[in-house]
């Protein structure tokens, strides 16, 4: 098999979304492919180039886990899922400046921004958040994914409290510390996003004068 094209962020966190769900190892032992024959596999069709390294396809112990439906839907699976969880949100630290929200203009080129952490980029380059992808955020922007649930009004509709404020913070930071399996990125842990860009993003979804919430 001839290698297929550098990783990029783009194809780290959409082999990440399919292997979360078992997808790939499912289609493949459905056929007789062993688990260590599709790692081989893909070990093979990616090379590493500029700052794109194999260790993107390398599982830590929160995909290995999602990766294994079987043992997911079991008592067993279930517990070690709660285990993730706790694992995930001792990961996450609070803003350095006690600052939740920052400025929600440029929150809004964030969410817009897909860009970044691809072979062709260097470390200083800016990644974007991508949020668009999964979320309806403005009701003026057209195109957007609904893997995820629609933003629009998130302040104006949930409130301000500061529970809720932390809840998003931590949720943007590492959101498997409440979904052992979500889609979610996560953004801190994997130094996808700033602590800034994250309190830009927070800005977007609970600043009273920012048009999500009009």
């Amino acid at each position: 098999m001839k290698p297929l094209n550098k990783i990029s962020f783009s194809t780290y966190f959409l082999l990440s979304i399919i292997a979360s769900y078992g997808l790939v190892t499912n289609s493949f032992a459905q056929v007789g492919v062993s688990d260590s024959a599709f790692t081989k596999m893909v070990r093979e069709s990616f090379r590493a180039e500029g700052i794109a390294g194999l260790d993107r396809i390398e599982q830590d112990a929160t995909q290995k886990l999602c990766s294994d439906t079987k043992f997911l839907m079991t008592k067993a699976g279930a517990k070690q899922a709660t285990e993730i969880q706790k694992q995930n949100m001792a990961t996450i630290q609070q803003p350095s400046d006690g600052n939740y929200i920052g400025d929600w203009k440029s929150g809004e080129v964030i969410a817009q921004s897909g860009r970044g952490a691809t072979w062709t980029d260097t470390k200083e380059a800016v990644i974007g958040g991508g949020c668009y992808n999964c979320h309806e955020i403005n009701k003026k922007e057209l195109s957007y994914g609904n893997i995820g649930p629609s933003l629009w009004n998130y302040g104006k509709n949930r409130g301000y409290s500061k529970e809720l404020v932390t809840y998003t913070w931590n949720r943007i930071n590492n959101s498997k510390a409440y979904n052992a399996c979500s889609n979610m990125p996560r953004f801190a842990h994997f130094k996808l996003l700033t602590e800034k860009q994250i309190q830009d993003v927070m800005a977007l979804l609970l600043d009273p004068n920012s048009p999500v919430n009009q």
